[in-house]
C-alpha cells in the first residue's frame, strides 16, 4: 500500500514527488521512458521548450540551478508580436531560457528521492475507490500491473486521465490542439520568439522558436477546425514577415486545455488532488506551465507534509492566490486576444522597444 501515487512525472509530479519523497510511500509513473536518448516519438511532450520569467523565479525559490547541458541555443531576449490582419509588429524585451524540454524533466526526474518507486514505460489505466484507499491499474508493453495508494494525484497533464475519471467534464477547460514542426532553418538573423495572431487561422496564438539549427512553428488551433489547412496557411504567411522555412523535420502535437473560467480549475476531490495542467493550472494568455507546475506542486506538498488528514480542503484553500493570478491573467487575455483592444496596446508602443539595425 502506497501513501501516495503520482500520475504523471513532468515537471508537476517530479516536484511534488521530490518534496515528499523522503517522508511518504510514494509510487511515480509515467507513460514515457525519460531517457536523454531518443523517445517515442509519440509520447514526446510537444513543448517550445522555453522557461518563461515566471517558472525561473520558482526555480530560484526552490533553490535549483539547471545544468548547462539542458541549454540550447539562441538564448533569447527580445519578443516579436506580429498582429497579420493589421499588418503591425512590436518588439518587446522579455528572457527566456531556452532549453531542451526533454532533458529537462529528465533532470527534475533525477532528484526525486531514491526511496520512491519510479515506474516509467507505464501507461496508467483507471483506478477504483475502496472505502479509504484506491486501487490502480496501469501497465507496459506486456504486463498489467495492480497497487493500491491512499491518496491520487494526477500530474498527468492536459489530457489527464485521473482528471476525466474524477471530475465532471462540464466544467474542463477550453481545449485546443497545438500543432509544432520543426524546420530546417538560419536563426542567426532573427534570434527572436515570436508570436502571431491571426483570426484566419485561430482565436489564441500561433508562435516561432529558434532552436538551434532548426524554427519550431506552431500554433494553438480549435479542434476540428480544419486544424492541419491552417496550419499551412500559417507558414505562407510567415514568408511575409520575412522567414525562410527550410525542409520540415518533424511534427508534434498534443492538447492545450485553457480556462476562461475560474471553476474551470480543479484542486480535485475526495482522495485525489490535481497539480498542473491536470487541474488547469495554466496561463489562459499565454499557455505557458511550466510556473503553474511548480507552484501547485510546492502548494500540495506543504500541505501533504503537514499531513494527509483532510487534504483537500487546505488544498484548495492554499490555492486561492494561483486562482487570483489565473483571474488576472484572463484580464489581461482581453487585451492581447481583442482585436480592436490589442490594436491600441500595439499602436500606443506600451513597454515596446526599437532594435538597432546597422
Amino acid at each position: 500500500m502506497y501513501d501516495v501515487a503520482i500520475i504523471g512525472a513532468g515537471p508537476a509530479g517530479s516536484t511534488l514527488a521530490r518534496l515528499i519523497g523522503d517522508k511518504y510511500k510514494v509510487l511515480l509513473i509515467d507513460k514515457r521512458r525519460l531517457t536523454t536518448a531518443s523517445e517515442n516519438p509519440s509520447l514526446v511532450k510537444c513543448c517550445g521548450g522555453l522557461l518563461a520569467p515566471d517558472a525561473q523565479v520558482m526555480l530560484s525559490k526552490m533553490g535549483l540551478g539547471m545544468p548547462k547541458s539542458i541549454l540550447t541555443e539562441p538564448q533569447l531576449f527580445v519578443v516579436r508580436a506580429i498582429d497579420t490582419g493589421r499588418r503591425t509588429e512590436r518588439y518587446y524585451r522579455r528572457y527566456y531560457i531556452n532549453m531542451d524540454r526533454q532533458k529537462f524533466d529528465c533532470w527534475l526526474l533525477s532528484m526525486v528521492p531514491p526511496r520512491v518507486d519510479i515506474r516509467l514505460g507505464c501507461q496508467f489505466e483507471s483506478y477504483e475507490s475502496e472505502n479509504d484507499y484506491f486501487i490502480i491499474k496501469f501497465s507496459d508493453n506486456k504486463n498489467t500491473y495492480i497497487d493500491k495508494t491512499k491518496i491520487l494525484i494526477g500530474a498527468d497533464g492536459a489530457s489527464s486521465l485521473v482528471r476525466r475519471q474524477s471530475i465532471s467534464k462540464h466544467h474542463a477547460p477550453k481545449p485546443y490542439f497545438a500543432i509544432q514542426e520543426w524546420v530546417e532553418a538560419d536563426n542567426s538573423k532573427s534570434p527572436y520568439f515570436s508570436t502571431l495572431f491571426d483570426s484566419e487561422i485561430t482565436n489564441y496564438y500561433c508562435w516561432t522558436i529558434p532552436k538551434g539549427n532548426y524554427l519550431i512553428i506552431g500554433a494553438a488551433l480549435l479542434p476540428k477546425d480544419k486544424a492541419s489547412g491552417k496550419f499551412t496557411l500559417l507558414k505562407e504567411k510567415l514568408k511575409d514577415y520575412g522567414f525562410r522555412l527550410g525542409k520540415p523535420i518533424k511534427r508534434e502535437g498534443s492538447l492545450i486545455m485553457r480556462p476562461v473560467r475560474l471553476r474551470q480549475l480543479s484542486t480535485g476531490t475526495k482522495g485525489i488532488a490535481l497539480v498542473g495542467e491536470a487541474g488547469g493550472w495554466i496561463s489562459p494568455s499565454s499557455a505557458e506551465g511550466i510556473s503553474y507546475a511548480f507552484r501547485s506542486a510546492l502548494i500540495l506538498a506543504g500541505v501533504l507534509n503537514g499531513s494527509l488528514e483532510n487534504f483537500e480542503r487546505r488544498y484548495k484553500k492554499k490555492t486561492r492566490r494561483l486562482r487570483t493570478n489565473i483571474f488576472l491573467k484572463n484580464m489581461k487575455s482581453h487585451f492581447i486576444f481583442n482585436s480592436r483592444l490589442r490594436k491600441l496596446v500595439m499602436k500606443s508602443g506600451l513597454r515596446s522597444m526599437r532594435l538597432y539595425k546597422p
